[in-house]
């Protein structure tokens, strides 16, 4: 398993190098393998141009989870990686048929499988939750964009 942090949503820039330091620290305890994508946040801004006005969970965050899917699984397929998958279905703010949907569309297109998950199940949140406690991580009140931290 590897870790690939690419949040170019997140705003501003210092709360994206929080984040990523968490991500580093946990990785670290965990001892498992982190790859930082480029911070782009321009891009970002472009590819949901239009959409800033949608809620959480609307046509922004499918454009957003999209694109960065997209990339995971470019990545896999480009390291030999086995599967891609997403973390982003623990939250109860996303919509983990709508993720799996994406992941299937980008498996056939990219030719890297896509692990289906809906990791909020089982408790997942609450399990997320208590480990944070555990290891003492920051964890955010919004998912990182400036839309949705309008939003609070």
């Amino acid at each position: 398993m590897t870790v690939c942090y690419d949040n170019p949503n997140i705003y501003p820039e210092a709360e994206y190098k929080k984040r990523l330091s968490e991500q580093k620290r946990l990785c670290e305890i965990l001892n498992v393998p982190l790859i930082e994508a480029v911070y782009d946040h321009e891009k970002y801004l472009r590819d949901v141009r239009g959409l800033e006005n949608e809620p959480e969970g609307g046509k922004r965050c499918e454009v957003c989870i999209g694109a960065r899917m997209e990339r995971a699984a470019a990545y896999a397929k480009e390291n030999g990686f086995d599967y891609f998958t997403t973390t982003l279905s623990v939250s109860p703010h996303k919509d983990a048929a709508f993720i799996n949907r994406k992941g299937e569309e980008i498996e056939k297109r990219v030719g890297v499988p896509y692990y289906y998950a809906d990791f909020k199940k089982k408790d997942g949140y609450l399990r997320s939750i208590r480990l944070s406690e555990k290891y003492g991580l920051y964890r955010q009140s919004y998912c990182g964009c400036e839309f949705a931290k309008r939003e609070e």
